[in-house]
């Protein structure tokens, strides 16, 4: 179960966190591809919309400040328009920019990505058009960044270096922040340039390599898993890292530690868009839980969401906490049958995101067409349907010895299976009311076949201010009288 990271995510306060990078500006040009140019083999874009982000280490920044944290952005951007652009941006999101410096000397860096929709289906990427300098820092803002730094550092909770490789993370500035942040106690986190010179990141608390760049940074390659986890523990032996992450996309992601063997996290699949932003994201979330006390499991694990949550996005998306705890609620079948402990806390996680519970009971022995209509109706009620179901003993209590024709783990299996159910809970009594009193559902769902006073708890879920739904009554079709037809041939 996820309650463990959704209670951890709603004690979330407001820590203050430091982005040192690369600044970029994301340009996206939106168009329909209608069809291929007649001066030459290329397809023509008509534009339809522009759109404008903040990219690199910003983009971590508003990623964080979707969360709630305080953010100071540390970066440099060149005396253009581009830079009065990301200027504004960083503005409208709330985070400070005193450590944003002008460079006269290079162009702010700028990713324009062209998007073409062919036939109204889903947009893809068709170009991206780079505008950079590669080159290191000049020396004076170097020097700039290290006097501020050494005197403001104790102000974080967690430093998060996001290296692009364009020129801001040189040997001098990380060697820095890596050794004031350890005689601080502050995290350190690194998202490393791609082939870049781990020699910089040595002794930093972790970094997030993707299985390209740790193929890169270890010489190794990474087509398995079990690859990955060597690489992991390999970059944490020769760089003295106290953990890293390798990411490994659909495989999810893989955690070493300093002093543990490698773990493995798979994540859930997803319907992938577009990996823009997906490193940020994961950047983001690990720097947001570290500097919450959480551990580098608990980091890795709701990364795993927000990495998956980012691909199913166009471009570079934030995510806000609703996000993150709407994604940890959802469940597979096999998740859905709950203990009622489990299940009061998962119901008390959906009451804080909004989300209004439905409750109703059965025995569900034969699954039929009524079965399905009714649910799909009781469903329809409310945002998330709790299904409690008797028990074989509860059943025999009810209709007899020879009931149930299928037991427990048969009638839970299939419940399970229908979309619209969205949890089980079993009980073993001979009526819910134990159950609608511990779960005091928003809406009480019955079929039509009983009147309200007849109906197990109204009065109680009424009491409180609950609503009572009577789903509409299918006559000639129930599990009694297809027992009887099947008994008859």
């Amino acid at each position: 179960m996820a309650s463990d990271l959704i209670d951890f995510v709603n004690r979330w306060g407001e820590p203050k966190l430091l982005v040192v990078g690369d600044v970029i500006l994301d340009r996206y040009v939106w168009g329909h591809a209608e069809r291929v140019s007649q001066e030459a083999p290329v397809v023509l874009l008509r534009t339809s919309r522009r759109e404008e982000r903040l990219g690199g280490a910003a983009s971590v920044a508003t990623m964080l400040r979707a969360f709630g944290a305080r953010v100071s952005v540390a970066g440099v951007v060149g005396r253009d328009r581009d830079a009065h652009r990301v200027r504004d941006l960083i503005e409208e999101h709330g985070i400070e920019q005193g450590l944003l410096l002008d460079d006269s000397r290079r162009p702010t860096t700028v990713k324009e990505r062209f998007l073409g929709l062919a036939q109204q289906r889903h947009p893809q990427q068709m170009l991206r058009v780079d505008s950079e300098s590669r080159d290191p820092i000049s020396e004076s803002i170097e020097r700039h960044f290290l006097a501020v730094l050494q005197d403001t550092l104790e102000e974080f909770d967690a430093i998060l270096i996001s290296d692009y490789g364009k020129g801001v993370c040189g040997f001098h500035l990380l060697r820095l922040l890596i050794e004031q942040g350890r005689l601080r106690n502050i995290p350190i986190l690194v998202d490393p340039e791609r082939g870049g010179d781990y020699r910089k990141y040595r002794g930093c608390t972790l970094v997030t390599p993707n299985r390209l760049e740790a193929s890169l940074a270890t010489g190794r390659t990474i087509d398995e898993v079990p690859q990955a986890m060597q690489a992991a523990e390999h970059l944490c032996r020769d760089w003295d890292f106290d953990a890293s992450i390798v990411t490994l996309d659909k495989d999810g992601m893989v955690l070493a530690t300093r002093n543990d063997s490698a773990r493995h996290f798979p994540t859930r699949p997803r319907q992938v868009y577009d990996i823009t932003g997906a490193g940020d994201m994961v950047l983001a979330v690990i720097g947001m839980s570290l500097a919450e006390g959480g551990d580098f499991a608990t980091a890795v694990r709701l990364a795993n969401v927000a990495g998956g949550l980012e691909v199913e996005r166009i471009g570079v998306s934030t995510l806000s906490r609703a996000d993150l705890i709407g994604d940890l609620l959802r469940l597979t079948p096999e998740d859905k049958v709950f203990d009622l402990t489990e299940l009061l806390m998962d119901l008390e996680n959906r009451r804080r995101a909004g989300q209004t519970i439905v409750f109703t009971n059965g025995c569900f022995d034969v699954l039929h067409a009524g079965h399905v209509q009714y649910l799909r109706e009781a469903k329809l009620q409310g945002d998330w349907l709790v299904v409690g179901l008797n028990s074989d003993r509860s059943v025999r209590n009810l209709k007899g010895p020879d009931r149930p024709i299928n037991n427990i783990e048969t009638r839970t299996t299939v419940l399970a299976a229908l979309q619209f159910v969205d949890a089980i809970v079993v009980f073993d009594e001979q009526t819910p009311m134990r159950l609608i009193q511990e779960i005091r559902p928003d809406v009480l769902v019955k079929a039509g076949d009983y009147c309200l006073d007849e109906i197990v708890g109204a009065d109680f879920v009424q009491g409180y201010g609950g609503r009572v739904h009577i789903a509409a009554y299918r006559p000639g079709i129930s599990t009694t009288e297809l027992v009887r037809r099947i008994r008859a041939a």
